[in-house]
Protein backbone atom coordinates (compact mmCIF):
# COMPACT_ATOMS: atom_id res chain seq x y z
CA UNK A 1 0.00 0.00 0.00
CA UNK A 2 1.33 2.98 -0.79
CA UNK A 3 2.21 6.04 1.65
CA UNK A 4 -0.50 8.65 0.68
CA UNK A 5 -3.44 5.47 0.37
CA UNK A 6 -2.18 4.12 3.90
CA UNK A 7 -2.10 7.33 6.09
CA UNK A 8 -5.59 8.23 4.36
CA UNK A 9 -6.69 4.39 5.65
CA UNK A 10 -5.36 5.28 9.03
CA UNK A 11 -7.11 8.29 9.00
CA UNK A 12 -10.52 6.70 8.24
CA UNK A 13 -10.06 4.60 10.47
CA UNK A 14 -9.81 6.84 13.23
CA UNK A 15 -13.44 8.33 11.76
CA UNK A 16 -11.54 11.11 9.30
CA UNK A 17 -14.52 11.36 6.71
CA UNK A 18 -12.44 13.66 4.62
CA UNK A 19 -9.92 10.92 4.34
CA UNK A 20 -12.80 7.71 3.55
CA UNK A 21 -14.31 10.16 0.59
CA UNK A 22 -10.88 10.59 -0.74
CA UNK A 23 -10.11 6.58 -0.48
CA UNK A 24 -13.48 6.09 -2.31
CA UNK A 25 -13.07 8.53 -4.96
CA UNK A 26 -10.18 6.61 -6.22
CA UNK A 27 -12.12 2.98 -6.17
CA UNK A 28 -15.59 4.23 -7.33
CA UNK A 29 -15.38 3.83 -10.59
CA UNK A 30 -13.94 0.45 -10.36
CA UNK A 31 -16.49 -0.43 -7.96
CA UNK A 32 -19.25 0.73 -10.16
CA UNK A 33 -17.55 -1.08 -13.16
CA UNK A 34 -17.59 -4.14 -11.58
CA UNK A 35 -21.41 -3.91 -10.46
CA UNK A 36 -21.94 -2.91 -14.23
CA UNK A 37 -20.32 -5.81 -15.47
CA UNK A 38 -21.98 -8.28 -13.06
CA UNK A 39 -25.91 -6.81 -13.43
CA UNK A 40 -25.66 -5.14 -17.07
CA UNK A 41 -28.01 -2.37 -15.73
CA UNK A 42 -26.94 1.30 -14.70
CA UNK A 43 -29.42 1.70 -11.72
CA UNK A 44 -28.40 -1.70 -10.28
CA UNK A 45 -24.82 -0.78 -10.37
CA UNK A 46 -25.09 2.49 -8.91
CA UNK A 47 -27.28 0.69 -5.90
CA UNK A 48 -24.65 -1.81 -5.55
CA UNK A 49 -21.84 0.04 -5.75
CA UNK A 50 -23.35 2.78 -2.99
CA UNK A 51 -23.89 -0.33 -0.79
CA UNK A 52 -20.32 -1.64 -1.23
CA UNK A 53 -19.21 1.95 0.09
CA UNK A 54 -21.49 2.17 3.00
CA UNK A 55 -19.74 -1.38 3.63
CA UNK A 56 -16.59 -0.18 2.98
CA UNK A 57 -17.52 2.31 5.65
CA UNK A 58 -18.58 0.02 8.35
CA UNK A 59 -15.91 -2.21 8.01
CA UNK A 60 -12.64 -0.06 7.49
CA UNK A 61 -11.73 -0.94 11.27
CA UNK A 62 -11.45 -4.68 10.24
CA UNK A 63 -9.31 -3.92 7.55
CA UNK A 64 -5.75 -5.60 8.58
CA UNK A 65 -3.68 -4.51 5.92
CA UNK A 66 -2.64 -8.50 5.16
CA UNK A 67 -3.47 -7.19 1.56
CA UNK A 68 -3.56 -4.14 -0.52
CA UNK A 69 -6.78 -1.96 0.20
CA UNK A 70 -7.36 -2.13 -3.45
CA UNK A 71 -7.88 -5.73 -3.20
CA UNK A 72 -9.81 -5.92 -0.18
CA UNK A 73 -12.24 -3.49 -2.19
CA UNK A 74 -12.61 -5.36 -4.68
CA UNK A 75 -13.52 -8.71 -2.24
CA UNK A 76 -16.44 -6.68 -1.07
CA UNK A 77 -17.32 -5.37 -4.18
CA UNK A 78 -17.07 -9.04 -5.58
CA UNK A 79 -19.02 -10.08 -2.66
CA UNK A 80 -22.03 -7.95 -2.56
CA UNK A 81 -22.65 -8.36 -6.06
CA UNK A 82 -22.93 -11.94 -6.15
CA UNK A 83 -25.02 -11.63 -3.10
CA UNK A 84 -27.32 -9.23 -4.45
CA UNK A 85 -27.70 -11.31 -7.67
CA UNK A 86 -28.27 -14.48 -5.65
CA UNK A 87 -31.39 -12.64 -4.06
CA UNK A 88 -32.56 -11.68 -7.15
CA UNK A 89 -32.11 -14.63 -9.39
CA UNK A 90 -33.85 -14.38 -12.14
CA UNK A 91 -34.53 -10.43 -11.64
CA UNK A 92 -30.76 -9.82 -13.60
CA UNK A 93 -31.69 -8.42 -16.96
CA UNK A 94 -30.54 -11.04 -19.34
CA UNK A 95 -30.50 -8.81 -22.30
CA UNK A 96 -27.56 -6.73 -23.43
CA UNK A 97 -27.12 -3.02 -23.33
CA UNK A 98 -27.21 -1.52 -27.23
CA UNK A 99 -25.14 1.31 -25.95
CA UNK A 100 -21.25 1.62 -26.64
CA UNK A 101 -19.14 0.20 -23.56
CA UNK A 102 -15.49 0.31 -24.47
CA UNK A 103 -14.59 -3.06 -22.85
CA UNK A 104 -16.64 -4.81 -25.25
CA UNK A 105 -15.78 -2.74 -27.95
CA UNK A 106 -14.36 -3.99 -31.56
CA UNK A 107 -11.44 -2.40 -32.70
CA UNK A 108 -11.92 -0.99 -36.03
CA UNK A 109 -8.95 -2.06 -37.93
CA UNK A 110 -9.64 -0.99 -41.63
CA UNK A 111 -11.92 2.18 -43.03
CA UNK A 112 -12.78 -0.48 -45.73
CA UNK A 113 -14.90 -2.48 -43.67
CA UNK A 114 -18.67 -3.13 -45.13
CA UNK A 115 -21.39 -1.73 -42.68
CA UNK A 116 -22.51 -5.46 -42.67
CA UNK A 117 -19.79 -6.23 -41.30
CA UNK A 118 -19.48 -3.37 -39.01
CA UNK A 119 -23.48 -4.37 -38.11
CA UNK A 120 -22.55 -7.90 -37.71
CA UNK A 121 -19.90 -7.21 -35.21
CA UNK A 122 -21.90 -4.89 -33.10
CA UNK A 123 -24.44 -8.17 -33.17
CA UNK A 124 -21.96 -10.26 -32.35
CA UNK A 125 -21.08 -8.18 -29.34
CA UNK A 126 -24.42 -8.00 -28.29
CA UNK A 127 -24.92 -11.95 -28.24
CA UNK A 128 -21.58 -12.31 -26.34
CA UNK A 129 -22.59 -9.82 -23.36
CA UNK A 130 -25.87 -11.73 -23.30
CA UNK A 131 -24.31 -14.82 -22.43
CA UNK A 132 -21.99 -13.78 -20.35
CA UNK A 133 -24.92 -12.17 -17.98
CA UNK A 134 -26.58 -15.46 -18.37
CA UNK A 135 -23.72 -17.31 -16.44
CA UNK A 136 -24.34 -17.87 -12.89
CA UNK A 137 -22.63 -15.36 -10.47
CA UNK A 138 -19.49 -16.85 -9.70
CA UNK A 139 -18.90 -17.80 -12.99
CA UNK A 140 -20.26 -14.29 -14.62
CA UNK A 141 -17.24 -13.08 -12.23
CA UNK A 142 -14.53 -14.75 -13.25
CA UNK A 143 -14.90 -13.36 -17.17
CA UNK A 144 -15.56 -10.23 -15.73
CA UNK A 145 -12.31 -10.00 -13.53
CA UNK A 146 -10.12 -11.66 -15.86
CA UNK A 147 -11.12 -11.44 -19.96
CA UNK A 148 -12.89 -7.79 -19.14
CA UNK A 149 -11.00 -6.32 -16.43
CA UNK A 150 -7.45 -7.81 -16.96
CA UNK A 151 -6.90 -8.97 -13.35
CA UNK A 152 -3.86 -11.90 -13.03
CA UNK A 153 -5.17 -15.25 -11.20
CA UNK A 154 -3.19 -14.06 -7.88
CA UNK A 155 -5.27 -10.76 -7.83
CA UNK A 156 -8.36 -12.91 -8.60
CA UNK A 157 -7.14 -15.03 -5.79
CA UNK A 158 -6.77 -12.27 -3.64
CA UNK A 159 -9.89 -10.44 -4.31
CA UNK A 160 -12.28 -13.56 -4.00
CA UNK A 161 -10.19 -15.30 -0.93
CA UNK A 162 -9.50 -18.65 -3.04
CA UNK A 163 -6.65 -20.21 -4.72
CA UNK A 164 -5.66 -19.53 -7.71
CA UNK A 165 -6.10 -23.70 -8.56
CA UNK A 166 -10.13 -22.63 -7.97
CA UNK A 167 -9.53 -19.55 -10.32
CA UNK A 168 -8.42 -21.32 -13.19
CA UNK A 169 -11.07 -24.41 -13.08
CA UNK A 170 -13.73 -21.31 -12.54
CA UNK A 171 -12.07 -19.55 -15.23
CA UNK A 172 -12.29 -22.67 -17.47
CA UNK A 173 -15.29 -23.87 -16.85
CA UNK A 174 -16.85 -20.25 -17.27
CA UNK A 175 -15.10 -20.09 -20.59
CA UNK A 176 -15.91 -23.48 -21.82
CA UNK A 177 -19.56 -22.56 -20.96
CA UNK A 178 -19.42 -19.58 -23.22
CA UNK A 179 -18.05 -21.66 -25.95
CA UNK A 180 -20.97 -23.90 -25.42
CA UNK A 181 -23.64 -21.17 -26.19
CA UNK A 182 -21.58 -19.42 -29.04
CA UNK A 183 -20.74 -23.03 -30.90
CA UNK A 184 -24.15 -23.38 -32.66
CA UNK A 185 -24.87 -19.39 -33.17
CA UNK A 186 -24.85 -18.23 -36.84
CA UNK A 187 -23.32 -14.84 -36.12
CA UNK A 188 -20.38 -16.81 -35.10
CA UNK A 189 -19.87 -19.19 -37.91
CA UNK A 190 -17.48 -17.17 -40.27
CA UNK A 191 -16.01 -19.18 -43.51
CA UNK A 192 -12.00 -18.71 -44.07
CA UNK A 193 -10.88 -16.48 -46.39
Amino acid sequence: MSYPEKELVDRSKRGDIEAFEELILAYEKKIYNIAYRMTNNREDASDIAQEVCIKIYKSINSFKENSTFSTWVYRIATNVCIDELRKRKNVVSLIASNENDEEFEIPLTSKERLPEEIVEEKETLGTIKRYIMELSPEYRMMIVLRDIRGHSYEEISQVLDINIGTVKSRLNRARNMLKEKLKDKEPFIRKSV
